[in-house]
């Protein structure tokens, strides 16, 4: 870790005042190569320069432990993809138990090979649909934190996270760009899923300079029993509009 990304990526693990082991770097290194090897033949990010995969996938996941730090916790990743946030999460904070969804079955395949590479105890990686698991009860309610890092609208993924996040829970859902008139539906739709605005957190990390922010909702009450709708339903009438 010598070139100019890998020093930019190191400084922002110690602007976020985190410690990572020789272990967890070798890791993420692994996890690196592991993803840029698989992105020859299975689609898995846009981003193929080695560098901008330490910052713009993994110091941008890590970002997240600005907003949520614990000990513990129970943390469920909406559509997952490669990993991000969740599987860079469960390198940082091993303890955590970690639940990745996604609905691409290849994609999926490359979170269990790399959770089986590392050898990581504790993360589990799901081939299936939000709106389908949401209303299963071994996962409706049961997660400390909900992340989904989808490009999807805030009303939107408010539906989608806000049925597997625990009373008292977070959702946190990296955003950038112009988000007045997003918010304002946000805002409107939280109340709809039993939520509620907590904050924004500017990220001003080396290399993620372009206006990214961190949106944190909490889950005041139970999500009601009839969202998440069908995922053709939430496209057509999302909530707040």
């Amino acid at each position: 870790m010598s070139d100019e990304a890998s020093e930019l990526f190191k400084q922002g693990v110690e602007r976020l005042q985190l410690t990572l082991s020789e272990r967890q770097y070798e890791q993420l290194m692994r996890y690196r190569e592991e993803l840029l090897d698989w992105n020859t033949r299975v689609n898995l990010t846009a981003i193929t320069d080695a560098g901008e995969v330490l910052l713009k996938h993994f110091l941008d996941s890590l970002s997240l432990l600005q907003a949520f730090d614990r000990g513990t916790a129970s943390l469920l990743d909406i559509g997952s993809g490669a990993g991000f946030p969740g599987l860079v999460l469960k390198i940082a904070r091993p303890q955590w138990q970690v639940t990745l969804l996604e609905a691409t079955g290849k994609k999926v395949l490359f979170l269990q090979h790399v959770i089986a590479r590392l050898n990581l105890q504790g993360v589990v990686a799901i081939h299936g649909r939000a709106e389908e698991l949401a209303h299963q009860s071994d996962y409706r309610g049961k997660f400390d934190l909900v992340t989904a890092r989808a490009v999807s609208s805030l009303p939107i993924l408010l539906e989608y996270a806000a049925p597997f996040c625990r009373v008292g829970g977070s959702m946190i859902f990296p955003k950038k760009g112009d988000l007045v008139e997003e918010m304002a539906r946000g805002r409107r739709a939280a109340p709809l899923v039993g939520a509620s605005f907590a904050s924004a957190i500017p990220i001003t990390l080396p290399g993620l300079d372009d206006g990214r922010q961190l949106l944190v909702w909490r889950q005041e009450r139970s999500c009601p029993a009839q969202y998440p709708r069908s995922g053709g339903v939430i496209a057509r009438k999302p909530l707040g509009v």
